[in-house]
């Protein structure tokens, strides 16, 4: 059980930190890093328009995997075993 805590753990703290780098990366209405890294360059066939909705995509399947291990830990935790002493 201790070794599912620990790595829920490191799943919510990896993803934490992704989520809030992609966050940054989509573009807002303000522009967003993306602008840095050539994200908001239009080339021919319209590749950014693909890239950002591939951007979207990853973002929204990081997000969903950081509820889930949220949810996994908190489940974890609500149905441990206590030792009675």
């Amino acid at each position: 059980m201790e070794t599912l805590k620990i790595a829920l753990m490191v799943v919510i703290a990896i993803t934490s930190v992704l989520t809030v780098l992609l966050v940054l990366l989509n573009r807002g209405k303000g522009g967003g890093l993306s602008d840095m890294f050539g994200g908001g360059m239009t080339t021919s066939l319209n590749s950014s328009g693909m890239a950002s909705k591939n951007l979207i995509r990853l973002t929204v399947t990081v997000i969903l995997l950081w509820a889930f291990a949220i949810i996994g830990y908190a489940l974890v935790l609500r149905f441990e075993t206590v030792a009675v002493i």
